[in-house]
C-alpha cells in the first residue's frame, strides 16, 4: 500500500518533464529544457514557504529550511541521461508486483512487445509485493535522479507540515547536467549554505557510497583521405577503418560489460564519421588514481602508434586524442568525515534496512563538491536500471528513503 501519495505524485510530475542533458553542448544548462523542471521546483519551494533562489543563468535551484544546529545539505540533479530518450515519458504503476515478467508495451501487429523480466534483471525478484513505477518501454523513466528530487522535496514538505519536530537547518540544491559531468561547474557553495551534505542519487535501498571513480572523457578524432573506391588502391585512407583499428588496440576485457566492483574500464560511448573523418567518444573510469593515469597514457600510446604507422602515408598525424578530467575519487577526502557514512548506516538500521557501503561505479555531484570543501557521500533512491528504457523505481523503497532523510535531518 502506498503510504506517501504526495511523494509518488511529485515523482510522476517530475519525470514527465523532459530534462535530458546534452554531451556536445558547452553551455549550462546543456539543454534549456532543464529550466522547465527548475522553474517548477522553484515555485513548489516557494509554495512551501521556503527561502528559495533560482540561478537562472546556470539552472541551479537552492532553498533552506531553518532549524537548530549546523546545517545539513541534500542534493539531487534534475537532468536525465543522454543514453536514452527522456521525451514523452509515460510512467505507470505496477501495483503489488507478483513476480514474473512486466509487460511495458503490448505487442500488436508489427509492434513488438517490450517486457521487463527477472531473467534479465534479477533485482525484480526482491520487489514482490511492492508497487513499481515503470516506463512504456520506449523511454527512460528518470528515477536517476528525479527520485532523489522527489524524496528531498518530500523531506522538506514533512518538516514544513510538522513544525513541532526539531531538525537541523536543511539546505537543498537541485543541479543540472550531472549526467554530462558538469553539474557543479557553477554551484554556489555560499548560496547553498551547508558545510556537509548528501547527494541522493544512488540505487538499491540501503546502499551508501563514498568511493567513486576517477573519471575522464576522451575524444579520438581520426583523419582520413577519400578517393573514389574504384581507384583507391594505395591512395585511400579510410578513417572509419583506422578508428576501428584504434579501438581494437584497447584491452577488450576492460570494457564495462566485463568489469565490476573496483575494476576500471574504457567505454566507447558513441562514434560517428565517414571516410574523411571519424570520431570516437570514450569515458575512462578507475577508482585507483595511478591506474586512472595509466589508462589515459594507454590511450595516448595507442594514438602515437597509429600516427607512426600512417604518418608517411598521410603526411601528418592521423589521430588526435583529447582527454578531459571530469571528477575524482572522493574517498581520500571523505575518510576524514566518516560520521556522515556511519550516521546513514545507523539510520537505515533503525528503519529495518541492512546498510551496504559500496563503491560507486559512476559519479555524483558529490564527488566534485567534496573536492570543493563540502564532504558529500551518496545515498540510495530506490531506483533501478538507470539510463535505459527498463528503468523502474520501487514506491516502498522511495518511501523508506524519505524516512531516512527525515531521520538524518533530525540530527
Amino acid at each position: 500500500m502506498i503510504e506517501n501519495k504526495a511523494l509518488v505524485e511529485r515523482f510522476l510530475r517530475y519525470v514527465k518533464i523532459d530534462t535530458q542533458s546534452c554531451e556536445d553542448s558547452d553551455t549550462q544548462p546543456s539543454n534549456v529544457k532543464q529550466h522547465d523542471l527548475a522553474r517548477m521546483l522553484y515555485c513548489e519551494l516557494q509554495e512551501l514557504g521556503l527561502n528559495a533562489s533560482y540561478d537562472t543563468a546556470h539552472c541551479c535551484v537552492y532553498a533552506a529550511l531553518p532549524g537548530t544546529g549546523p546545517a545539513l545539505g541534500f542534493i539531487a540533479h534534475m537532468d536525465t541521461s543522454p543514453s536514452a530518450s527522456g521525451e514523452n515519458v509515460q510512467p505507470r504503476i505496477e501495483e503489488n508486483y507478483r513476480g514474473g515478467d512486466i509487460v511495458l508495451r503490448q505487442g500488436s501487429g508489427a509492434q513488438t512487445a517490450i517486457l521487463l523480466t527477472p531473467a534479465q534483471f534479477p533485482d525484480l525478484n526482491r520487489h514482490v509485493g511492492e508497487d513499481l513505477i515503470v516506463t512504456d518501454g520506449t523511454t527512460l523513466l528518470g528515477a536517476d535522479d528525479k527520485a532523489g528530487v522527489a524524496e528531498i522535496m518530500s523531506l522538506l514538505a514533512y518538516y514544513v507540515a510538522h513544525p513541532e519536530q526539531p531538525h537541523r537547518t536543511i539546505c537543498v540544491a537541485f543541479t543540472p547536467d550531472e549526467e554530462v559531468g558538469r553539474g557543479t561547474d557553477h554551484f554556489d557553495t555560499d548560496r547553498f549554505g551547508a558545510k556537509e551534505a548528501y547527494t541522493v542519487d544512488g540505487g538499491k535501498l540501503g546502499e551508501i557510497e563514498y568511493e567513486c571513480f576517477n573519471a575522464a572523457a576522451a575524444t579520438v578524432t581520426v583523419r582520413g583521405r577519400s578517393v573514389h573506391p574504384g581507384y583507391a588502391k594505395d591512395a585511400m585512407l579510410n578513417a572509419l577503418n583506422v578508428a576501428m583499428e584504434y579501438h581494437e588496440k584497447l584491452p577488450a576485457a576492460e570494457r564495462p560489460e566485463y568489469t565490476e566492483g573496483y575494476e576500471g574500464y574504457y567505454h566507447l560511448d558513441r562514434m560517428e564519421g565517414d571516410v574523411e573523418q571519424a570520431t570516437l567518444h570514450y569515458i575512462i573510469r578507475d577508482h585507483d588514481s595511478a591506474l586512472f593515469a595509466k589508462r589515459k597514457q594507454t590511450m595516448q600510446t595507442i594514438a602515437d602508434a597509429v600516427n607512426e604507422k600512417y604518418r608517411a602515408f598521410l603526411g601528418e598525424d592521423t589521430v588526435k586524442l583529447t582527454v578531459r578530467d571530469q571528477y575524482y575519487n572522493m574517498a581520500l577526502l571523505l575518510r576524514d568525515h566518516m560520521h556522515l557514512v556511519t550516521n546513514a548506516e545507523d539510520v537505515f538500521r533503525s528503519l529495518g534496512v541492512t546498510p551496504a557501503v559500496v563503491p560507486i561505479r559512476g559519479g555524483t555531484d558529490g564527488a566534485m563538491l567534496t573536492y570543493r570543501g563540502i564532504p558529500c557521500p551518496n545515498l540510495c533512491t530506490g531506483g533501478y536500471n538507470f539510463h535505459g528504457r527498463f528503468e523502474y523505481a520501487s514506491v516502498q523503497e522511495m518511501e523508506t528513503v524519505v524516512k531516512a532523510l527525515i531521520k538524518l535531518a533530525a540530527g
